[in-house]
């Protein structure tokens, strides 16, 4: 099972109402941390080593994850001023062995595949994992081709359905490396949807479960709708 990259370091504004001295990955669901259903998830598909990708209160989310997975193979590295999730992975990615890595985002759990995943990510610089959606205007649509090739990252509008980016992504490290990026980039405007970066992106359609608690309302939801089984 490859590496697993998790990015903890946002500031989690959109949720300052619901925990104003909180970092987003802390925020408790039926009073257990996100992060920790996150963990679990990834642990129960044979992830062994997590790097943890911190910023904002880094100091809580260390002590919160020392405490309850001691036994986890853990690496720590935080940035010192916020560097956009493409600026995260960049030094993610730069001090972690490896040729390949799963990502995921601290705010959003998408139970996915991983083992039908990596097998399907074969040579591609970077594998996305979709969800089909219905109804959305919250999130951009991707476009694929009849081969699950990535061809196009579209605006957020209302769809009746297709398909949206889940936060959990392959990444063939060399294919990301052979290109310069700035300092501080978004991961998916400045690498994904970079029309003049030359890459291979494949799309992986997954229907489990997902949820993304970036803003209240769906922060309610799950507390509903999350438990650790």
């Amino acid at each position: 099972m490859l590496k697993l990259l998790l990015l903890a370091g946002g500031l989690g504004t959109r949720l300052r109402s619901e925990i104003p001295d909180l970092p987003k990955v802390l925020a408790p669901i039926n009073g257990i941390p996100f992060i920790h259903y996150i963990v679990k998830s990834y642990q129960k598909q044979g992830v062994v080593e997590i790097v943890f990708l911190l910023g904002y209160k880094n100091e809580m989310i260390i002590d919160y994850l020392e405490k309850s997975f001691p036994s986890l193979k853990k690496q720590y590295i935080i940035e010192k001023e916020q560097l956009g999730t493409g600026g995260a992975i960049l030094q993610g990615v730069l001090n972690s062995d490896g040729d390949n890595f799963i990502i995921t985002n601290g705010d959003t759990f998408f139970d996915v595949d991983l083992k039908n995943m990596i097998v399907n990510h074969k040579e591609t610089a970077c594998s996305i994992a979709l969800k089909p959606m219905v109804n959305f205007d919250r999130y951009g649509s991707v476009t694929l081709d009849i081969n699950n090739n990535i061809s196009e990252f579209n605006e957020k509008k209302f769809c009746e359905k297709g398909y949206i980016n889940g936060g959990v992504y392959i990444l063939n490290k060399q294919a990301f490396l052979k290109h310069s990026f700035p300092k501080i980039f978004s991961f998916e405007t400045g690498y994904l949807a970079n029309k003049g970066i030359d890459k291979t992106l494949k799309g992986y359609i997954s229907d489990g479960y997902f949820i993304d608690i970036g803003i209240p309302e769906d922060y309610t939801r799950a507390q509903k709708e999350l438990s650790i089984k």
